[in-house]
């Protein structure tokens, strides 16, 4: 038995992060379906999605109140290696421990 399963020890709950990414990308067919695949492929569903057609380029902000902290620059990797992607900042709104 590992001192992660042994009964009368505390559990560390995760920390989870509130994080806002904002990108910048070609306005191309599929790109929206495309940003959402990190997430989905981590079973996280974003709070807020919002999307903007500005000329040739679309900005886009994509918000999840509770992600588990070492998902936060996985996921911002992933999107900056989506096709199309020009530019991507992601930034932490608040921290809080898990429910």
């Amino acid at each position: 038995m590992s001192a992660l399963n042994m009964p009368g020890l505390p559990v560390a709950e995760p920390v989870l992060h509130s994080v806002r990414y904002a990108l910048l990308a070609d306005a191309e067919p599929g790109l929206l379906p495309r940003l959402l695949v990190p997430f989905a492929r981590r079973d996280l569903t974003p709070d807020r999605f919002d999307a903007r057609r500005i000329g040739d380029a679309v900005q886009v902000e994509i918000v999840i109140d509770a992600m588990p902290g070492e998902m936060v620059h996985l996921v911002e990797g992933n999107l900056r290696q989506v096709v199309g992607v020009r530019s991507v900042a992601g930034e932490a709104l608040r921290r809080r421990q898990a429910a």
